[in-house]
């Protein structure tokens, strides 16, 4: 036979995917103990690693002004007085789309932009491309 089984490694195999559905289960339950806050802070945690390929439009009344693509998420401000109190205006960086294309042509570039919370019109969503 030139082959031969190793007995033990099934048994490696075993313990292995005990470990795994054991790691598993544990997140799971601290996962269900968390508020809900938390579990959407986690879950934006995780986008922010991973990113969205997210459009931001921005709308002078029913006209479309201006659209970023390629923008990995919306930041709210916070205060640097020590509080963390959220300031009134959102900021993020993402490709400036001059001719509103949803493609990222030669000569648009990667921005930074913000805007107020309180007068601005804005849709942010994932690209449909």
């Amino acid at each position: 036979m030139l082959f031969q089984q190793n007995p033990h490694r099934k048994l490696h195999m075993n313990i292995n995917a005990w470990k795994a559905a054991t790691l598993g289960a544990v997140a799971l339950v601290a996962l269900a103990g968390c508020t809900q806050e938390t579990q959407n802070q986690i879950g934006r945690a995780v986008r922010n690693w991973t990113g969205d390929n997210g459009v931001l439009e921005v709308y002078a009344g029913n006209k479309l002004a201006r659209r970023f693509i390629d923008s990995d998420k919306l930041s709210t401000a916070k205060a640097t007085d020590g509080n963390g109190a959220a300031r009134p205006y959102r900021f993020g960086y993402g490709v400036l789309d001059e001719n509103l294309n949803f493609v990222k042509d030669n000569g648009e570039k990667r921005v930074y932009f913000e805007f107020s919370d309180y007068s601005t019109q804005y849709v942010f969503f994932e690209s449909p491309r």
